[in-house]
């Protein structure tokens, strides 16, 4: 079986910061957008879980974008739905009550949920560190491909080349770069097919293709 170093492919004496680049290029390679494999991108996951923790070298190491020294300020917390379930239950975005109705649903946590967003992290990172493959392709604003509609809470995007300003007054953001500006958000994820958006995604990449790239 290989070591969470070996999955990672780098070396166990690497720096933290080292790691962490490893693991980030990792993930985005083995991303079901990108060819990949949803049990490759959890076993990403959990290799950088174990060395997070100690366990692959007795070593514990701090998280990058760890707040521990914050003075204890608040990580928003996202409230999330699928946007593909909604034809399933008969929902529509604009329902008033759609999150109840997702709350009492029994949805899977794929489908909703929750998780809270650490500083400097963006919405699609804090996504991948709860094991979830949220849509993605460029990680760089230039494609809408990540996008999600904002239903509740306030969201900014450091870096948006894309969404036009009609779409973005209706609540469209980008979660490869969007960061929470309040303490709680509620929006729709995988909007991707959204006839709004079919001109500005970007087609994924095969795998084989995106590792020669790197």
């Amino acid at each position: 079986m290989a070591s969470p170093f070996e999955v990672l492919a780098v070396d166990p004496n690497a720096s933290d910061e080292a790691i962490e680049r490893a693991y980030r290029e990792r993930v985005k390679e083995t991303h079901p957008d990108h060819g990949g494999s949803l049990e490759a991108f959890q076993s990403v996951r959990a290799a950088y879980e174990r060395i997070l923790s100690g366990e692959a070298d007795g070593t514990e190491r701090q998280r990058a974008d760890d707040d521990s020294d914050d003075g204890g300020s608040i990580h928003p917390r996202v409230e999330y739905l699928n946007y593909e379930v909604l034809d399933d239950h008969g929902w529509h975005a604009d329902d008033d009550d759609l999150f109840e109705k997702a709350a009492g649903a029994g949805l899977d946590d794929v489908d909703y949920g929750s998780f809270h967003v650490y500083p400097r992290e963006s919405v699609l990172e804090a996504a991948e560190r709860n094991d979830f493959a949220w849509p993605f392709a460029c990680r760089g604003g230039a494609c809408a491909n990540c996008a999600v509609v904002v239903l509740s809470g306030a969201l900014t995007t450091r870096v948006d080349h894309v969404l036009p300003d009609e779409i973005v007054d209706r609540g469209f953001q980008l979660a490869c770069n969007g960061i929470p500006t309040s303490d709680e958000l509620q929006l729709l994820y995988n909007v991707k097919h959204m006839a709004e958006l079919e001109e500005l995604l970007l087609p994924p990449r095969p795998f084989e293709q995106a590792h020669s790239d790197d």
